[in-house]
């Protein structure tokens, strides 16, 4: 049997209503969608919250073994007991007309001050489906480490971004200690884990 059973069309959308518009949404759809004893559900009402897809990049110096993390304030961790700045791999939302590989080199640039290379697409995923429909592109962003460093971020979008460049053995210590505690990291670190050794032999092989 295909996994999953079934697709878009055993769903009925009975009504959405906007309940808020802003710089993101919230809309309330009332909906009905197949069992998997083969009935129908009862109608039923979901609040989600309606995102432009985001782009995260995990940039790495193969060359240095190092990786370029960022620092800042976070809305959505100010309850967070032990702080609400949060060290992160650079990211930002997809605007019109942009692709995810666009979104990532401008994102690398307005918040980090780096210049990628090549970049390899890691993976697409929901980073929670049951609530939002924002879907994130994260990559691995190979670049120079060197030199880069500092404070960046838009003015405008009142951005105020430390930036860190560690080596992948200290971002791997904070991350066991649950320092970095977000998905795009722990996604990223683990990817990074795995694809590390055969990333720095093909540095070496070119240079």
């Amino acid at each position: 049997m295909p996994l999953p059973r079934y697709g878009s069309g055993d769903v009925q959308r009975l009504e959405t209503q906007e309940i808020y518009s802003g710089f993101f949404s919230l809309e309330k759809r009332r909906l009905r969608h197949r069992r998997f004893d083969g009935g129908w559900s009862e109608a039923m009402d979901r609040e989600v919250h309606v995102r432009r897809d985001a782009v995260g990049v995990l940039i790495y110096d193969p060359a240095c073994d190092a990786v370029v993390l960022v620092e800042q304030i976070r809305a959505g961790a100010l309850d967070d007991p032990h702080s609400p700045w949060k060290l992160e791999p650079v990211a930002g939302l997809v605007e019109a007309g942009e692709s995810p590989a666009d979104v990532a080199r401008r994102e690398s640039m307005e918040e980090a001050g780096c210049e990628l290379g090549e970049l390899i697409e890691i993976h697409r995923y929901y980073p929670s489906p049951g609530a939002s429909t924002e879907q994130v592109t994260l990559f691995c962003g190979l670049a120079d480490s060197r030199g880069v460093g500092g404070v960046h971020g838009l003015e405008t979008e009142h951005e105020d971004i430390q930036v860190h460049v560690m080596s992948f053995s200290q971002a791997w210590g904070r991350m066991m200690a649950g320092q970095l505690d977000n998905a795009m990291a722990l996604i990223g670190f683990h990817w990074l884990a795995r694809e590390r050794a055969s990333l720095r032999a093909s540095a070496e092989t070119r240079s």
